[in-house]
């Protein structure tokens, strides 16, 4: 019999998925494992495998489409089934009849005339506003249909089938007051946290094509990881106080320890180790002790977390990536190295979970190995504190008599949310930093 293959689900946090290709074509052969379409979650590419034998007899999504999981995408079975049959689903139930609103009535029991609301457009009931402040909808931009051109709940129900789907963020800002727009930029097409900002903005002046200069062009529309990346660090640098910190640790004994480690027994688990590493295990010891930087601020609310769940930055052909290594507070130096190790390749192949980059308490970017000397990292909201990893390069120190020599120094660059740390506990947690770094075989000992 045939059988209808669905939006498989990529982790907890993912609710769709967008339909990248299609590796099969309808009429052909598949295997249970052979891979039949790939999509893409805003944060991975995932391959979704046929499930069972037979023959791709309906394709029932097209390529591009966003997908909510569970959905049905496909129908395999055997040459000449009617794939109708079980692709076929009940249509949505439509909503249960609402009681009917009074009309205003006047002393003589005759309709009032319609007046305008407070926002300026049609009337509305006091069931319909309420129902339009729960989910983000402006009644005065609807058209009402009850008496006098009131507008009603059925109203506003309609309006609110009618827009986009909306991410899961642009649903709570929506619950709290927020008005959505009737388009949306974020991923498939749905509203995003971005879009309910802008939708805030007047703008001065209708926006002037600018004219393109001399030499072809290629326009590239943002989508997927990298929309999701834009949407990301615009809402960070809008909704946060950042400010960075600067300072530089003594690497003499980091690059002693990465030497001896290179050169010691592979069986021992430490030739593998970075430099990226031991920053990773020292971060992963001082965070402990300044709860506030090992935290998260949502809705006004700071949340400090026990465990140091340690995000950190990944280059990918796909674009950044944040993957997450839980309680890195409670894992050795070489648990530490390989899981950063696993989760890197993970993003670079695109097998990543999602549940794998959701979660993190406070995130390491390293830029050391470009040659960076000093950068701003951006906040991974709702993350609190970032703390960036520079080059090691060459400075030099005073000595004695007037004297100058030179040693290794690795810059630091610590951006935190001023909402939540000031200045001076800024300062204390990134010489922290810099202090364990410096005396790190101290800290393995």
């Amino acid at each position: 019999m045939a059988q209808v293959l669905v939006m498989p689900r990529q982790g907890n946090t993912v609710e769709s998925c967008i339909i990248v290709r299609w590796r099969a074509a309808e009429g052909q052969k598949v295997a249970a494992e052979e891979p039949v379409c790939e999509v893409e979650t805003d944060k991975a590419t995932f391959e979704v495998p046929a499930g069972t034998a037979g023959v791709l007899l309906k394709i029932l999504r097209p390529e591009g489409d966003d997908v909510p999981v569970l959905a049905p995408i496909a129908v395999i079975g055997q040459p000449g089934e009617d794939w109708k049959a079980v692709a076929e689903t009940p249509a949505s139930a439509a909503p249960e009849p609402q009681a009917p609103e009074a009309p205003s009535v006047g002393p003589s029991a005759s309709p009032a005339p319609a007046k305008a609301g407070p926002d300026g457009g049609s009337p509305a009931s006091p069931r319909a506003r309420k129902r339009a402040a729960a989910d983000g909808i402006d009644p005065g931009s609807l058209a009402g249909s009850g008496p006098g051109g009131r507008v009603i709940e059925r109203d506003v129900l309609s309006a609110i089938a009618a827009r986009p789907a909306l991410t899961s963020a642009a649903r709570a800002a929506a619950a709290g007051g927020a008005m959505v727009p009737h388009e949306g930029t974020a991923l498939g097409g749905r509203v995003g946290v971005m879009d309910l900002e802008a939708a805030r903005i007047v703008p001065l002046a209708p926006a002037t094509p600018m004219a393109p200069g001399p030499g072809g062009f290629t326009d590239t529309p943002l989508r997927g990881v990298r929309k999701l990346i834009s949407e990301r660090m615009l809402a960070s640098l809008q909704a946060t106080a950042q400010l960075t910190f600067n300072m530089t640790a003594n690497a003499g004994r980091l690059q002693a320890l990465r030497a001896r480690f290179k050169g010691s027994d592979p069986a021992m688990g430490f030739a593998e180790v970075t430099i990226g590493d031991l920053v990773l295990y020292a971060v992963s010891r001082v965070l402990p002790r300044f709860p506030a930087a090992n935290a998260t601020l949502e809705k006004g609310v700071l949340r400090t977390f026990e465990r140091v769940h340690l995000a950190t930055a990944v280059d990918t052909p796909r674009g950044l990536m944040v993957p997450v290594i839980r309680s890195a507070d409670q894992l050795s130096l070489r648990e530490i190295s390989a899981e950063a190790k696993r989760l890197a390749s993970a993003c670079q192949a695109g097998k990543i979970s999602p549940d794998e980059l959701a979660g993190g308490t406070f995130t390491v970017s390293n830029l050391g190995a470009f040659g960076i000397e000093s950068f701003t990292p951006v906040l991974y909201a709702p993350q609190v504190a970032i703390l960036g990893v520079d080059a090691i390069t060459q400075r030099a120190v005073p000595g004695p008599g007037g004297s100058v020599s030179f040693e290794p120094r690795i810059g630091l660059s610590l951006t935190v949310d001023h909402q939540i740390i000031d200045g001076a506990p800024a300062a204390r947690l990134l010489k922290a930093f810099a202090d364990a770094i410096a005396d790190l075989d101290l800290l393995l000992a």
